[in-house]
C-alpha cells in the first residue's frame, strides 16, 4: 500500500522516491566497525555465530519438512555493503528523473538454513550445534529475489555473491564485538 502512496504522490505532488525491497540483509562492514547488533536477535546468520561464539547454547532450526532438497526454508542473503550501494545508485536515478519505481534487492541465490550453518561452521572452522524445532506457520519453503529489473534500470550487481563471504565479514564483526555495540 505505501508503495502505491508513494507512486500515487509522485504523480500529484511532484515527489521523488523509489522502493528498495531487502530480501535478507546480512553481513558487516569489511573494515569491522559496523555489524549488526539487535536485542532480542531473530536474524538467522547472527544467531548461527553467536552459536559459534558461545554465547547460546545453540540454534534451534524451525522446520525439517518444506519441500526443499534438505527440509529447510531457502532464503535470499543480501550484504549489507550491495544494499548501501543500491541506495546510492537509487537515488541517482531519481536526481536524474527517474520515476518511482519498486525493486527487489537480493542475490537471486537461495540457501537452506542448513547450508547456512554449514557455511558458517566452514568459516568458523568448528561445529554449530543446532536442533530442529517446529516449522512456524504458513512459512514459505522459498523466498528468493529476483533484482533483474534493479540490474537492467540501475546498473546495480551485488560484489557479495557467496554466502561464505557475507558470514565471513559478519564472523569478523562479532569476534570483536561479541556483546554488541554496548561493550
Amino acid at each position: 500500500m505505501i508503495e502505491k502512496v508513494l507512486a500515487d504522490y509522485g504523480r500529484a505532488y511532484g515527489l521523488k522516491s523509489v522502493s528498495l525491497r531487502y530480501f535478507n540483509a546480512a553481513g558487516a562492514a569489511p573494515e569491522g566497525d559496523l555489524g549488526e547488533d539487535h536485542t532480542p536477535e531473530t536474524h538467522l546468520i547472527p544467531l548461527v555465530l553467536q552459536a559459534a561464539l558461545g554465547l547460546r547454547e545453540g540454534l534451534t532450526v524451525f522446520g525439517d519438512d518444506y519441500p526443499t532438497h534438505d527440509g529447510t526454508a531457502v532464503r535470499d542473503y543480501i550484504h549489507v555493503d550491495d544494499l548501501a550501494r543500491a541506495h546510492i545508485l537509487a537515488l541517482e536515478a531519481l536526481a536524474g528523473g527517474a520515476p518511482f519505481s519498486v525493486y527487489n534487492l537480493g542475490n537471486g541465490n537461495g540457501y537452506s538454513v542448513l547450508e547456512v550453518v554449514k557455511a558458517a561452521e566452514r568459516v568458523v572452522g568448528r561445529p554449530i550445534p543446532y536442533e530442529t524445532g517446529a516449522r512456524p506457520e504458513g512459512d514459505p519453503a522459498v523466498l528468493v529475489a529476483s533484482s533483474e529489473k534493479a540490474r537492467r534500470e540501475l546498473g546495480w550487481r551485488p560484489e557479495y555473491t557467496q554466502l561464505e563471504s557475507i558470514i565471513e565479514t559478519a564472523w569478523a564483526w562479532h569476534r570483536a564485538h561479541a556483546e554488541g555495540y554496548s561493550k
